[in-house]
C-alpha cells in the first residue's frame, strides 16, 4: 500500500523501485553505491555533466543505460529528449572520470511513470521507444550489450526464402512477415482462410527466425490443448529446407503440460489459459481448463480484462516472437494483458479477422488470403448449403395444460413425469434448452438419414464423415441417441466428442480422422475451431451461432482438401465410384445460413448449386455477367479441374488460350464488388467463355467425368406408399375432387378455376393452400402427388418436381387441365423467359449485359416467389447489386413496364 500523503512524483518513484526490484535490479542511493552487490544496480539521482539522471543502470559493474521517472499521466514520448540530454551528460562525465560503460553513448533507456513504461535500444537500426509491461532483467541487457548484432539488425539481413514445399500464399506470408519485422512492426496480422496452412507458415518462419534471425525462444499459443498437441506434432515433424532434418531434431520444441518452461526450449507451445495461470504466479493449472476454447468462453458475459502482474520466473523478455493461432476476439479481449505482457514481436494468425482484430494489430496486415482464393488455387474445397426446416424448429409449439411431460435435471439428467398445470408455449430459441422436442430431433435425423446418400451426396454407399454441431452437452446426448436409433447403427458409427466425453477427446478426434467405421461425430465446440480432420464432407448444424467468427470457424472444419488415396481409405465405397472430396455440404437445420450475420464473412462460390453447368454457360453466352453467376461458374470449373488429367487440361487451354486455373481466377476477381476497374475485369473474365467452342469443350469434359449413378432405390423411396398405379389414381381423384369442392375457399384455387381471373395468386396464397392440404388427414404432399401423377400420366410428367412450394402451382394447373404437361414450376418459368426474350429480340428490343443480369435475377425470383414486386429489390440477390436504385439506373423509366411484363408472361 502506497502512502497517500506522498506527492505524485514520489508515488511514481515507489512504483518504479518496486518494478526494478521485481526484475532483479538492486536500487541504491548515490552515496551508498555498491556495484559488487549484484549484477544489476539502479543508482538513483546519478550526477552527470548535464544534471542528475533519475536512475543510472549498471550491469556487471558497467553503465548500461538510464531511466527517466515521471509522474503518473505524463505523456512519456514527449520527454524523450531528456534521455538524450542525460546520455550526452554521462558521456562527458565518463570521459572525464573514466567511468566504466558497455557502450558510448549508453545504449538502453527507459521512461516510466511506474504504470506506463517505454524502452529504447540505441543499438537497433532506426530505433524508437516501444511500450513495455515492465523492466527487463539485468542479465538480458548485459547479453544485449555483449552481442555483436541485435535481434532487429539480424532481421534486416535474412537470407532469401527457399519456397520448396510451401504454397504460394504461405510464401507470401513468410516474406510479408519478414518485411514487417525488418521495419520494426511489433504487431503483424496474417489473415489466412481456414485450411491455408497457418501452422505451416508459423513453423517455416520459426525455423528461419531461430536459425538466421537471432531468436532465442518462440511462443506458439493456442486456446485449446488438443490444438497444442496437433501443433507439437506439426512443429517437430517440419522438414527444414536446408539439410532436410526435422525441426524437432535441431531445436527443442516443448508443449507445456506444467507451469514450467524448459530452459533449453526454443519453441514453446501452450494454451493462453496456462500462460495466464503462470502470469498469476500459480504453481499449476487444472488440465480441464485447457480443454475448452477461450473462444466459447468469450460468450459468458465476462468482459473485463484479466489482471496480470510481473512474474520474475517469466520475465517480459521470455520470448522474442509470439505466434497466436486463431487470434479471434476472445484472445485479445479479456486476455489482452497476457499478450501485452511480453516484449516480443506479435504475429496474429486467423481466418476470421474482425474490426477489432485489425485495430489491435494497428492495421499492419500482410498476405491476406481469402476462401475464394483458396478454392481457385486448389488449396481448399468450396461448399454448398442444404436446408432442413421443420414446423417446430421454425415456429415452436404448445403443450396443453393437463398433458404429462418428462422433466429432466440439467446436471444429473435424472427424469420424472409431471402433469402440466398450464399451457407451455415455447419458441425456437427455447428448443433444446428449456424444452427438448424429441420428435423434432428425430424428424431432422430421419430426413438426413433418408437424403444424405440420395440428394445430398447422390449414390454414396456410406454416410460421409459428418460433424453434428449441438447446443450443449445434454443436447448432444439426445442427438447421439436418436441418430443411432434412426440409422440403426451402434457406437462404431456415431460417437460424441465434447468436453464431457469419457476418455481423451484427442483420441476420439484421431479415431474420427482415421477410422472408416466412425461416420458421425456429435459435438458442441470440441471440433468447431482449429481441429484438422480432412475427410469431413458434411456439417449438420443444429445450433444457432451468435458469433460470426465462430460460425466461420465451424465452416472451416469442412474446407480441408484431402488426397484421393487418403480419402478412399476412410470413405467406404468412394474408390469404386471414383468419388473425391471436391466440396462439402452444410446441412442447415436452424436457419443459420439465412442470417445476414452468418453470411457476412465468406459465401460459397457456388451460389446456384442446383442449376446445371450447361444453363450457367448459356447465360454467360447470352451476355449475363452477375457476380453470383461468375462465382458459381468459377466454383464449377474449379471442381471440374480437379478431375481432369494434364492432357485434358491442355485440351481446354488449347481451345480457350487460357488454362482453367487462370479462367477461374479471373472470374472470382471480376466478381469482387469492390474491385477497381470492374467493367474491364468482367469483360476480361468472360471473354474465353463467350466462345461456344470453349463452352462445348467444358460441357463435353464434364459429361465424361461425371459418373451416371443408378438411383432406383431413391425413386422407390420417392414413390413409397404406391404399390400400384391404382393407388396413385385414387390419390389423384381425391386431390382433384377436393379442389372442385373447395375452390371458393382459397384464392390460389379461384385464380385457376374462375374466369376471368381477378388476380394472380401470391406466394402467401400458395402457402395457405399448402397448409390446408399437406398435413394429415388429407396428406396431399407435393412430392407424393407428383409421383402419383407420374405413375398415372406417364410421359406428360416431366422432371422431378414437388420439391418447392411453387411446384404446387404446377400441380393445381395440371389438375384443373390448365396445362397439358406437369413441369416443375422453375423450369416452366425459365422456358417462358427464354420465349419472352426471343420475342423481344425479334421485335428489335435489345438488353445490355447489365440489364440481362437483372432480368435473370428477376426470373429466378419469380420461379421461387411467383411474382416480382419493387419491394423485393430490398433483399438478396438484388440488394447486393444496388437494390431498386441499381435496377432503376439500369432500366430507367422502363423498369415498371418490364416488371409488369415479366409478371404477366412468366407467372402462372
Amino acid at each position: 500500500m502506497i502512502d497517500p500523503n506522498l506527492t505524485p512524483e514520489q508515488r511514481s518513484r515507489v512504483l518504479i523501485d518496486r518494478l526494478l526490484t521485481e526484475a532483479g535490479w538492486l536500487v541504491q542511493n548515490p552515496d551508498e553505491i555498491n556495484l559488487a552487490a549484484g549484477r544489476g544496480i539502479a543508482v538513483r539521482e546519478f550526477r552527470t555533466a548535464t544534471g542528475p539522471v533519475d536512475y543510472l543502470l549498471y550491469g556487471d559493474r558497467k553503465a548500461l543505460g538510464t531511466l527517466e521517472a515521471k509522474r503518473d499521466g505524463t505523456p512519456l514520448l514527449g520527454v524523450e529528449w531528456q534521455s538524450d540530454r542525460y546520455v550526452e551528460g554521462f558521456s562527458k562525465t565518463a570521459k572525464q572520470k573514466g567511468l566504466p560503460f558497455w557502450h558510448l553513448p549508453l545504449p538502453f533507456h527507459y521512461m516510466s511513470t511506474g504504470k506506463e513504461t517505454y524502452f529504447a535500444n540505441r543499438l537497433d537500426p532506426d530505433y524508437a521507444p516501444r511500450k513495455v509491461f515492465a523492466f527487463h532483467k539485468p542479465e538480458t541487457l548485459i547479453e544485449m550489450a555483449k552481442a555483436r548484432e541485435t535481434l532487429r539488425q539480424k532481421l534486416r539481413s535474412m537470407p532469401i526464402l527457399t519456397s520448396e514445399g510451401l504454397w504460394e500464399n504461405q510464401v507470401e506470408a513468410v516474406e510479408g512477415l519478414e518485411r514487417a519485422f525488418s521495419r520494426n512492426r511489433q504487431r503483424t496480422l496474417v489473415p489466412q482462410t481456414m485450411g491455408a496452412g497457418k501452422t505451416t507458415i508459423s513453423r517455416a518462419e520459426a525455423y528461419r527466425l531461430l536459425r538466421y534471425g537471432g531468436a532465442g525462444r518462440i511462443l506458439f499459443m493456442v486456446d485449446r490443448i488438443n490444438l497444442g498437441e496437433q501443433a507439437l506434432r506439426e512443429f517437430r515433424s517440419y522438414q527444414t529446407p536446408d539439410d532436410g532434418r526435422k525441426l524437432g531434431e535441431l531445436y527443442t520444441v516443448q508443449l507445456l503440460r506444467s507451469n514450467h518452461i524448459d530452459p533449453a526450449a526454443n519453441v514453446v507451445i501452450t494454451t493462453i489459459q496456462r500462460l495466464y495461470s503462470m502470469l498469476r504466479g500459480e504453481p499449476e493449472l487444472d488440465p480441464d481448463l485447457e480443454t475448452e476454447s477461450t473462444f466459447e468462453q468469450a460468450g459468458t458475459g465476462e468482459s473485463e480484462q484479466l489482471p496480470v502482474s510481473y512474474q520474475p520466473k517469466l520475465p517480459i523478455e521470455a520470448f522474442d516472437f509470439i505466434f497466436t493461432d486463431e487470434c479471434h476476439r476472445s484472445i485479445y479481449g479479456r486476455w489482452g494483458q497476457v499478450l501485452d505482457y511480453f516484449d516480443a514481436f506479435l504475429v496474429g494468425l486467423t481466418a476470421t479477422p474482425s474490426k477489432f482484430t485489425y485495430g489491435y494489430f494497428q492495421g499492419n496486415v500482410v498476405a491476406p488470403y481469402t476462401h475464394e482464393q483458396s478454392v481457385i488455387d486448389g488449396v481448399n474445397v468450396d461448399y454448398t448449403v442444404y436446408r432442413i426446416e421443420t414446423e417446430i424448429s421454425k415456429g415452436g409449439a404448445t403443450i396443453e395444460k393437463g398433458e404429462w411431460v418428462r422433466v429432466r435435471d440439467r446436471l444429473t439428467r435424472d427424469q420424472a413425469y409431471r402433469e402440466l398445470e398450464d399451457d407451455l408455449t415455447y419458441d425456437a430459441s427455447k428448443l433444446d434448452r428449456a424444452v427438448v422436442a424429441e420428435d423434432q430431433i428425430r424428424t431432422v435425423a430421419r430426413t438426413f438419414r433418408d437424403r444424405v446418400c440420395t440428394e445430398i451426396f447422390p449414390g454414396r454407399e456410406e454416410v460421409p464423415k459428418t460433424v453434428v454441431f449441438c447446443k450443449h452437452d445434454n443436447h448432444a446426448e439426445d442427438v447421439l441417441r436418436i441418430i443411432r436409433e434412426e440409422f440403426g447403427r451402434g457406437s462404431e458409427f456415431a460417437r460424441k466428442i465434447t468436453y464431457k466425453t469419457e476418455g481423451t477427446s484427442q483420441q476420439h478426434i484421431q479415431d474420427f480422422r482415421t477410422d472408416p467405421k466412425f461416420r458421425i461425430a456429435v459435438s458442441v465446440d470440441q471440433i468447431s475451431t482449429g481441429t484438422d480432420i480432412k475427410p469431413i464432407e458434411c456439417l449438420l448444424v443444429l445450433r444457432m451461432v451468435k458469433s460470426r467468427a465462430l460460425w466461420e470457424q465451424m465452416k472451416g472444419r469442412g474446407v480441408r482438401r484431402i488426397e484421393p488415396n487418403e480419402f478412399w481409405a476412410v470413405t467406404p465405397g468412394a474408390r469404386e465410384q471414383g468419388a473425391v472430396k471436391d466440396h462439402f455440404v452444410i446441412v442447415d437445420c436452424v436457419g443459420l445460413t439465412g442470417e445476414d450475420l452468418a453470411w457476412a464473412e465468406t459465401k460459397p462460390l457456388d451460389r446456384k448449386p442446383t442449376v446445371p453447368l450447361k444453363t450457367l454457360l448459356r447465360d454467360i453466352g447470352q451476355g449475363v455477367a452477375t457476380d453470383e453467376l461468375l462465382t458459381t461458374i468459377a466454383a464449377r470449373l474449379a471442381r471440374l479441374r480437379d478431375k481432369l488429367t494434364p492432357e485434358e487440361e491442355q485440351e481446354v487451354a488449347g481451345v480457350a488460350e487460357l488454362d482453367l486455373r487462370e479462367i477461374t481466377k479471373r472470374l472470382v476477381e471480376a466478381a469482387d464488388p469492390e474491385a477497381a476497374g470492374k467493367r474491364e475485369l468482367v469483360d476480361r473474365a468472360v471473354e474465353p467463355l463467350l466462345d461456344n467452342k470453349v463452352r462445348e469443350k467444358l460441357l463435353s469434359l464434364q459429361i465424361q467425368k461425371e459418373q451416371v449413378i443408378d438411383i432406383a432405390s431413391q425413386d422407390a423411396v420417392l414413390s413409397a406408399g404406391f404399390a400400384d398405379a391404382g393407388q396413385a389414381e385414387t390419390l389423384i381423384k381425391a386431390f382433384e375432387g377436393w379442389i372442385k369442392k373447395h375452390h371458393d375457399d382459397y384464392v390460389a384455387l379461384r385464380a385457376y378455376l374462375d374466369q376471368p381471373v381477378e388476380r394472380r395468386p401470391s406466394l402467401e396464397d400458395i402457402k395457405a393452400l399448402a397448409r390446408a392440404i399437406e398435413p394429415p388427414p388429407l396428406n396431399f404432399k407435393r412430392q407424393r402427388l407428383w409421383e402419383a401423377y407420374r405413375k398415372v400420366a406417364g410421359s406428360r410428367v416431366r422432371g422431378d418436381g414437388g420439391t418447392t412450394l411453387a411446384d404446387l402451382v404446377s400441380l393445381v394447373r395440371f389438375a384443373v387441365d390448365e396445362d397439358d404437361e406437369l413441369i416443375p414450376y422453375a423450369d416452366l418459368v425459365k422456358l417462358r423467359f427464354d420465349l419472352w426474350l426471343s420475342e423481344q429480340r425479334s421485335n428489335g428490343r435489345e438488353f445490355s449485359p447489365e440489364q440481362l443480369g437483372w432480368l435473370m435475377m428477376a426470373r429466378d425470383h419469380i420461379a421461387q416467389s411467383l411474382t416480382i414486386e419493387p419491394e423485393d429489390f430490398d433483399y438478396e440477390p438484388f440488394a447486393q447489386q444496388g437494390g431498386l436504385i441499381g435496377a432503376s439506373a439500369a432500366f430507367g423509366q422502363e423498369l415498371p413496364t418490364v416488371l409488369d411484363e415479366l409478371n404477366t408472361c412468366l407467372a402462372a
